[in-house]
């Protein structure tokens, strides 16, 4: 991307961080537009908004138009999609499958990035060895391949979901902004939107920590580079596989309780992994890793099933999953700054430890949390 859009590495950031803001901006109205419009509109908007943003990249544009660019990507990612799409699933699940619904979504996630990047490389592989392309030419093959798959999907899913229970009657009681303000306040003093705000919070941030997990093994357990690339990839793949377990063994045994179990059991793996001896091997790395991707991805996979036991009507259930992500995925700002300042002030295995324990044990605050919303929901 460096070389076919002339742009330095910093640049690149900026795009990114650019596209990180717009989402931050853009949750809570995200979860007011899904309250308004159909859900299969905001999906299909947004797909085609991908795709076609895509096809723009792939004519190498200046530096400022990649810029509005990410903003658009921004804007359909988040401001069209993020609401009516954790909504809808909650609106589409049966009360009592509200995990596996979940679970299927997140593991459906990973398995079609997982398959969309195979089918990319392959395509990039393709133009450069056998048609003997430039590194441009091929990067520019695998932008069209993404945007027209995103342009093609668009009226798929805008017919497949005519008919979805993932849609919600508008509220009729809607008064314009005073009846938004109105809402706020209902939203804003339910304490159980707040209990499962904190939920997915430690969840969100005990996943954020394994975004290190390649740095800790190549710098403090001395792993050789292919051999992390290796555990990466196979932490990668319990994505699709931890979604779906946590989901459908939640609802046998209710997924609430479950999740604040499976919230300790992760945070402490990750607590325990920086503290085995550096001389250790990679044959307990590799499967102490793929444990806790197991777990984190499993969390991450349900913990949005908190949305359904917080009593909020369908007319609002998007301006709350709006409310709730402003507060859970504040992560994305902490967490980078911890960790900097963790490894910055003790450095090696102590800074890591410091990390890994200090967000691994806020596991404990996320399991009472999650108990606490339990027993307000008894009767």
């Amino acid at each position: 991307m460096l070389e076919t859009f002339d742009i330095t590495r910093a640049q690149l950031g900026e795009c990114h961080s650019i596209m990180g803001v717009i989402f931050f901006l853009t949750y809570v109205p995200s979860g007011w537009l899904s309250d308004k419009l159909p859900t299969r509109w905001l999906m299909s908007i947004s797909m085609a908004g991908t795709g076609l943003l895509a096809l723009w990249l792939s004519t190498a544009p200046s530096f400022a138009q990649i810029k509005l660019i990410f903003i658009g990507w921004g804007l359909t990612s988040g401001l069209t999609l993020w609401g009516a799409l954790i909504k809808g699933t909650s609106l589409l699940a049966p009360h009592d499958q509200q995990g596996r619904f979940f679970g299927l979504l997140e593991s459906g996630r990973g398995l079609v990035e997982a398959l969309l990047a195979t089918v990319g490389l392959a395509v990039f592989a393709y133009f450069l060895n056998t048609l003997e392309a430039s590194t441009s030419g091929s990067l520019t093959a695998v932008i069209w391949f993404y945007g027209l798959v995103a342009i093609g999907f668009t009226p798929i899913l805008f017919f497949a979901l005519r008919t979805s229970h993932m849609e919600a009657p508008p509220n009729p009681n809607s008064r314009g902004i005073a009846g938004l303000f109105q809402d706020l306040k209902v939203l804003l003093t339910n304490q159980k939107i707040w209990l499962a705000a904190l939920v997915i919070l430690i969840g969100y941030q005990i996943f954020w920590v394994t975004y290190s997990l390649a740095g800790l093994l190549q710098s403090i357990f001395q792993l050789s580079a292919v051999t992390v690339g290796a555990i990466t990839v196979g932490r990668l793949w319990m994505r699709p596989l931890g979604g779906v377990l946590a989901g459908f063994i939640g609802d046998y045994f209710r997924v609430i309780p479950f999740l604040g179990v499976l919230m300790l059991i992760a945070g402490g793996l990750l607590a325990l992994l920086p503290l085995l001896p550096a001389t250790i091997g990679a044959t307990v790395l590799f499967p102490m890793v793929l444990l806790i991707g197991l777990f984190t991805y499993g969390v991450r996979g349900i913990f949005w099933a908190t949305l359904d036991e917080c009593d909020v009507s369908a007319s609002t259930r998007g301006l709350a999953v709006g409310i709730i992500s402003l507060l859970a995925y504040t992560p994305d700002i902490y967490v980078p700054m911890v960790q900097s300042w963790a490894l910055a002030e003790w450095g090696g295995q102590q800074g890591f430890q410091i990390y890994y324990g200090l967000f691994g044990a806020s596991s404990l605050l996320g399991f009472f949390a999650a108990r606490r919303l339990i027993r307000l929901g008894k009767p």
